[in-house]
């Protein structure tokens, strides 16, 4: 077994989910996993004395199941979910779709009842275990961020096995920063964006719920989002990539929303009530990624970007708005991607996608990787 994946697992299991004995693990992934990824998770839970639980699923499968499915099919299909995490401590959610796209020509309303019945029973019990999530090299994810597939593996292992304990050291500065910020101002190409953050937590993303992972993230006050917001990577949802995203906020509501598909973007956010709103804004800087992988689980965590997500707050972050679905959308703002400015109360923090205040220096990409 190559020495990466061993390590690998030690990150999921004993940093990301702190397996402790007697835990109940449920180790959940797609058919296209390396066996000896789930193998070697299975091994790193017995040693930290807990029970691992493995489930395979099929996205062509999963496609079918919505396509055929049922509202009565959905509900039945979601509480078998929720009864079986209930009786987990743990979830690790590994991904490796052998296509991204599978669910590109599943009409709309299909994609909205599964995601309103299911997909919002499912996240709610993933959210009372210790989860995490990361997705395992293979030859569709390499073409995705269109890399041979030896120079992909190399890349996933130095940014998913990276000294995350520093990493959340040298966050701490900003987290207090944001805890005590009230407006957020963010400029750049296309993007004139306002609102406040006061009163709603701040949490770090240090490798405990995502690999990899390098974020810190709160969320907006629901109604104070005004301006325009231009993203500059791309997003795959529902088995779409969208690309050119612009939205139009008024009193936090997206009034106007414009992709390289405005008719489909503005499908998704009529999901339901909460789908026009943002759950939270987030600032990145893992060093190891500095371009879109066309992945969101990596390019929300891209070296000088900020994304915002559009629809359900997450726990601990939480402003209030509650939707089936969760879009995190990225702009990078280094100088190669158009440069930008993020504001906290008419203070400049970061520039061009570098942090500028002495006390955040350390999350800059040179001191992350020292």
């Amino acid at each position: 077994m190559d020495s990466r994946i061993s390590k690998l697992a030690d990150v999921l299991v004993n940093h990301s989910t702190k397996v402790q004995p007697g835990d109940h693990v449920l180790i959940q992934s797609v058919t296209e996993v390396d066996r000896l990824v789930v193998q070697a998770i299975i091994k790193a839970v017995g040693e930290a004395g807990g029970h691992a639980h493995v489930s395979m699923r099929d996205m062509a499968v999963t496609r079918q199941l919505i396509l055929s499915g049922s509202e009565e099919q959905f509900k039945m299909f979601a509480d078998w979910e929720c009864y079986r995490l209930g009786k987990m401590q743990v979830y690790i959610n590994l991904r490796s779709p052998r296509n991204a796209y599978e669910l590109a020509d599943v009409p709309s309303e299909k994609m909205k009842l599964y995601q309103t019945i299911f997909g919002k029973a499912q996240s709610e019990a993933v959210y009372k275990t210790r989860w995490v999530t990361t997705r395992i090299p293979n030859p569709s994810a390499a073409q995705e961020a269109k890399m041979s597939a030896e120079t992909y593996e190399d890349f996933y292992y130095n940014v998913c096995t990276l000294d995350y304990k520093k990493m959340s050291k040298a966050m701490d500065p900003l987290k207090a920063l944001m805890e005590k910020t009230d407006m957020v101002k963010i400029i750049g190409n296309g993007t004139e964006l306002s609102f406040s953050i006061k009163g709603v937590g701040v949490l770090k993303g240090d490798g405990i719920d995502n690999i990899p992972d390098g974020e810190i993230y709160t969320a907006p006050v629901k109604e104070s989002v005004n301006g325009i917001v231009t993203f500059n990577t791309a997003s795959v949802n529902q088995g779409f990539s969208f690309d050119h995203i612009s939205l139009k906020i008024k009193n936090g509501k997206i009034i106007e929303a414009h992709a390289n598909d405005s008719e489909r973007i503005n499908q998704i956010l009529d999901t339901d009530e909460g789908s026009r709103y943002i759950g939270e804004f987030a600032l990145a800087f893992n060093p190891y990624i500095l371009h879109p992988m066309n992945n969101t689980l990596f390019d929300e965590k891209i070296n000088g970007s900020f994304h915002l997500a559009i629809g359900d707050s997450l726990d601990g972050a939480d402003n209030g708005n509650k939707s089936a679905i969760h879009w995190d959308l990225i702009s990078i703002q280094r100088p190669e991607f158009g440069g930008g400015e993020i504001w906290f109360d008419d203070v400049l923090i970061r520039k061009d996608g570098r942090f500028i205040l002495p006390e955040l220096e350390n999350l800059n990409e040179a001191n992350l990787k020292m």
